[in-house]
């Protein structure tokens, strides 16, 4: 079940604060599993999401790069994480795009090197790329449970 709270658009939501917020419950599934298709549901569900606010919101031009980066995070966040829940938030704030990614179990969250045959593995460098082109910031906080980034608007 998927629930979502949305704060009213603000007429300058870089001067003021506008925030999404939802909260989903994942699937069980098995470390050699792939993204369940409940999962994979919700995570496109999120970027339409995130899309239609940042239009909302005025900042459709960041709209294709934050969609990929929200998806990266949310799909790294259900397949490693082991946890049953994950947490987005995206505000607007100060002129700013946050965004955060919890799910609850503290890990060692880092880019690793990739063979170039491989399939998956390039998400946390995919974001970081994103990232960096947009002079922005990211990392984890509360001991890996959380990954975040920041962009400007």
């Amino acid at each position: 079940m998927m629930t979502t709270a949305v704060r009213p658009p603000l007429s300058a939501p870089t001067r003021e604060e506008d925030s999404m917020s939802t909260c989903f419950a994942i699937a069980r599934r098995k470390d050699s599993e792939g993204l369940p298709p409940e999962d994979a549901s919700r995570v496109g569900a999120m970027r339409r999401l995130v899309r239609a606010r940042l239009k909302y919101c005025g900042l459709q031009r960041m709209s294709d790069d934050v969609a990929v980066i929200v998806s990266e995070l949310l799909t790294n966040a259900i397949l490693h994480s082991g946890g049953e829940q994950i947490t987005f938030v995206m505000t607007v704030r100060d002129s700013s795009l946050h965004i955060s990614v919890h799910d609850g179990m503290p890990g060692n969250l880092k880019i690793r090197p990739v063979n170039s045959d491989a399939e998956t593995g390039r998400g946390l460098f995919l974001v970081a790329s994103l990232v960096d082109a947009h002079h922005g910031t990211w990392g984890v906080s509360d001991a890996g449970a959380t990954t975040w980034c920041s962009l400007p608007c």
